[in-house]
């Protein structure tokens, strides 16, 4: 990079830190610390969404769509449902209970048991969540700008831990408008960019068609087939149940919007996520689409992870991987030399360079290196780093950083508040005061910023990286979701029967993705959320009508 990428870089992120330690120095009270005091729709909606928006979003993203296509995109049709839903539900009884935590209600409707099961299961998921927020975006620079791994791991994990110990969770909803909008800046720089760099005779309906001949444009899928991971019944049906888990009951969501100065605020903010994140998705993709097509003009390697060339010359296989490269070089130049209009000729060279990289890809895995074999997650960085003018590199670069912050940010907030109110203030002896648990969050904060840090540094890849998200969270979500549910709607229901479903439920669903991992099954993980999810609740209604009814049900007025 440049001097100029450095100080674009270098500023933007020091101005995100100064500018929320700033903002939110002197929050000394729980209420200002834990909940963030009064927050507007637009600062609750624009968190909410920075929030899910990781680094792994703006990085992983482009890159199924480079080699998917727009499918992916009904992964987020369940989305908006979800949030109606949760405004109509959630939101109104969350504000009703003045509580912190989402889990808090959990002991009022069941017990205590109940509560910190389900605070476990979060900081579970969420902690394994919040480590790969900060590798995901760590492992991928340093591969392609030559970086130490460790020391930008190290790097992301401070600059967060610096404002989110200073300021708690306002300081995370004020950083995360700044963050917010230099993502989307950035993403509609880039789009612009590549949209200008195709050749003078492809304009954009042109390079729409070009995408789509190719069978990129196809963002509907109607077949039901529970081994397809994207389809519309697994983003309505799966993609609900998993929405309405991570927003509803996940404190990193739940937190966002609890800052609502009102319940109309809150609801309004979520609403205003609902609105936008589909669209938002569908451009992102669509940015991978359109890198599709300028690759159609501009040379691309076979494999975009630099690291692979390196590694895989010290291996036995090397020869047969420049063979590989010498196949995909002579491809490219007929592909480079095509008109416009050869669209017969185009898709059949297409499709054959799409076995020469899925040829490389297991030659690679079968070479044993350690650079990572799956290269969804380099493709638009490739293009970042090797076309984009001076300063935007810097300014692109800082969107992946600033959306890594921002997810990470939310998620130690989220965690050390589940930590300070769930566990270490309910089982403490006697009320300690605002300046003692907001004390104890902080330290909280730190912890969780390490544990999160050391995670990141010994992490490794699986798949690509926005699956690995989802893929953690879909194993824990749908148990989460069903016992809220069980407290909303089925007020008959004791404690000990949800808590007791609770864990056999979880160990169920750990099963099933094992199973679905070494191919005993096909149960992609999105219906993971659906199917634990209403385990859970079948669970304890059998053990409801079997378990002796020694105690009143508490149920909530």
């Amino acid at each position: 990079m440049s001097t100029l990428d450095w100080i674009i870089l270098g500023s933007t992120l020091l101005f995100i830190v100064v500018y929320g330690s700033w903002k939110t120095r002197g929050n000394n009270t729980v209420k200002d610390f834990i909940k963030g005091g009064d927050s507007k729709w637009w600062t609750i909606g624009l968190s909410v969404m920075a929030t899910q928006a990781s680094a792994i979003t703006f990085l992983s993203t482009p890159g199924q769509a480079f080699h998917s296509g727009m499918g992916f995109v009904q992964f987020y049709f369940g989305l908006p449902i979800a949030m109606v839903i949760i405004c109509l539900v959630f939101i109104p009884l969350y504000h009703k209970l003045n509580v912190y935590t989402a889990y808090e209600f959990l002991e009022q409707r069941f017990d205590l048991k109940t509560r910190t099961f389900a605070a476990i299961l979060f900081l579970v998921q969420r902690g394994l969540a919040a480590g790969i927020t900060i590798f995901a975006p760590a492992i991928i620079l340093s591969s392609i700008l030559g970086w130490d791994l460790k020391v930008l791991n190290l790097i992301i994990g401070v600059l967060v831990i610096i404002y989110t110990v200073s300021g708690g969770t306002k300081a995370v909803s004020v950083t995360q408008k700044q963050q917010m909008i230099i993502i989307m800046t950035g993403m509609v720089i880039a789009f612009c960019l590549v949209v200008s760099y195709l050749p003078d005779d492809i304009t954009f309906s042109k390079a729409l068609d070009i995408a789509g001949a190719n069978g990129k444009m196809q963002v509907l899928d109607f077949e039901f087939d529970l081994s397809n991971k994207y389809t519309i019944w697994s983003g309505l049906l799966g993609g609900t149940f998993l929405a309405l888990s991570y927003f509803g009951t996940d404190q990193s969501q739940v937190q966002r919007y609890l800052s609502g100065k009102s319940i109309r605020e809150s609801q309004l903010g979520l609403l205003f996520n609902g609105l936008l994140k589909v669209p938002m998705q569908f451009f992102i993709l669509l940015v991978g689409v359109m890198v599709f097509v300028f690759y159609q003009y501009n040379a691309s390697p076979i494999h975009f992870n630099p690291q692979v060339d390196n590694e895989i010359k010290e291996t036995p296989y090397a020869m047969d991987y420049v063979r590989l490269k010498f196949k995909h070089r002579e491809n490219q130049s007929k592909l480079l030399a095509l008109g416009a209009d050869n669209m017969e000729k185009r898709i059949e060279l297409n499709n054959f360079d799409e076995i020469l990289r899925e040829d490389a890809k297991k030659l690679v895995e079968a070479s044993g290196i350690k650079a990572e074999k799956n290269d969804k997650d380099y493709v638009f960085l490739h293009f970042i780093l090797n076309f984009l003018p001076k300063g935007l590199i810097g300014l692109l670069i800082a969107v992946i950083l600033c959306a890594a912050m921002s997810s990470t940010a939310s998620e130690l907030n989220a965690l050390a508040t589940t930590t300070t109110i769930d566990l270490y203030k309910r089982n403490h002896q006697e009320d300690k005061g605002d300046i003692h648990y907001v004390k104890a969050t902080k330290w909280f904060t730190f912890t969780w910023g390490v544990i999160a840090i050391l995670f990141a540094c010994f992490g490794t890849l699986f798949e690509n990286l926005i699956e690995l998200v989802n893929i953690i969270g879909s194993i824990f979500y749908g148990n989460i979701l069903g016992i809220f549910l069980l407290a909303f709607f089925f007020k008959f229901i004791r404690g000990t029967a949800v808590f007791i479903a609770a864990f056999i439920t979880q160990a169920i669903i750990i099963t099933l993705f094992l199973l679905n991992r070494f191919e005993y099954i096909d149960l992609e993980y999105l219906w993971l959320n659906l199917v634990g999810c209403l385990t859970v609740m079948l669970i304890a209604y059998l053990l409801h009508s079997i378990l002796p009814k020694k105690q009143k049900q508490i149920v909530e007025k």
